[in-house]
């Protein structure tokens, strides 16, 4: 045994498992979009099995609020880029591992060069523009995506854009999810999530990694694996073994305009913008700053309000929901003047607390 194989004797013992398998890892090359709650546990455990090339894409920085979930970081790293930090950590975790930081954020423009030169990608993002315009790439490419979710108390995981053996394909996430209004549909900073829920679906994640490159076990492929913590029972939804989707494009989306917390307070207090909480009625009456309240299903009602002279700000608790609502007025009414609060109330509260 080489002596580099002694950190992975436990692994290579296992039956169906060799050291030719660690090897493979050794060779293969994974790209983890998204170095948060799914990212951190995913990218932990393929630099500690001793995958050779490990990127990591992210364009955010640690904030106070990631901590419950995203154990890579700890309160002294608030502030700082998350693939640097992670990348710079890992290599302490494992130094015979390549590990490259991708600091930027995931668009139309970037993506095919983000993922060339690796061999299977795993999805670790929150919000379903990044989600989508991955898995269209991925299909271009030629490439399985590894895909996880989380929300509240349930999680998901699945293996996207396999090679069949007649040359066929398995479904993609546009097979699950043809269509998704991203605006009605909470993420984890507005809904929730309990924290060791993404490390479960991080693990699984890492775990059909293991099991592509070293061609062992049964993939999650043609199936999505469901996870309830609450009462730790999970179940597997067949969705067939072909893909019914035909993606030969990306499609090209344009950011929804936003405003900062210091623009936005400086146009209230000029009185020159008006603020409009998009969120549930539940969480309107839990907290809120203000301003003019409906829920993103009832936009079309609230049309003439949003489309008259004065300037409006949406906002829910993260930005993401209020970023999505904004792209749906200005689809409707393209000279509108409505923007996203950048960061939403996160940013907002948080801002508070500095100053």
């Amino acid at each position: 045994m080489e002596p580099d194989f002694l950190r992975y004797s436990c692994q290579i013992t296992l039956p169906g498992f060799s050291e030719a398998s660690q090897q493979q890892l050794r060779q293969a090359k994974v790209l983890i979009i998204g170095a948060g709650g799914l990212g951190c546990p995913a990218a932990q455990y393929l630099t500690a099995a001793g995958v050779g090339k490990i990127g990591i894409a992210d364009f955010d920085v640690v904030s106070v609020s990631n901590l419950h979930r995203q154990v890579l970081y700890a309160p002294k790293d608030i502030g700082q880029k998350k693939a640097l930090l992670a990348c710079n950590k890992l290599g302490v975790q494992n130094p015979g591992v390549l590990l490259i930081p991708h600091d930027v954020k995931i668009t139309s423009a970037n993506v095919m060069d983000t993922i060339s030169g690796y061999d299977i990608v795993v999805d670790g993002t929150d919000n379903f523009d990044t989600r989508y315009l991955i898995n269209d790439a991925c299909v271009i490419a030629g490439m399985p995506v590894v895909y996880g979710a989380i929300y509240q108390f349930e999680g998901q995981a699945a293996v996207w854009n396999v090679a069949n053996a007649d040359g066929t394909k398995s479904p993609n996430y546009r097979d699950l999810f043809p269509k998704v209004n991203a605006a009605q549909i909470p993420n984890c900073a507005d809904g929730g999530v309990i924290p060791t829920l993404a490390g479960i679906i991080g693990c699984v994640q890492a775990n059909e990694v293991i099991k592509y490159i070293t061609k062992t076990g049964e993939l999650l492929a043609g199936k999505v694996m469901v996870f309830d913590a609450l009462t730790l029972q999970s179940r597997i939804i067949k969705i067939g073994k072909i893909t019914n989707t035909n993606i030969v494009s990306l499609q090209h989306s344009t950011d929804a305009p936003t405003l900062t917390v210091a623009e936005v307070k400086k146009g209230l207090a000029d009185n020159t913008l008006e603020l409009v909480d998009i969120r549930t009625d539940q969480e309107h009456d839990e907290i809120n700053i203000g301003g003019i309240h409906f829920e993103a299903d009832e936009i079309d009602e609230n049309m003439a309000y949003l489309t008259n002279s004065k300037v409006k700000v949406l906002y829910c608790s993260s930005g993401k929901r209020s970023a999505e609502a904004v792209k749906q007025i200005r689809l409707k009414s393209p000279e509108t003047r409505v923007y996203s609060l950048e960061g939403g109330l996160k940013t907002w509260f948080e801002s508070e607390i500095r100053d």
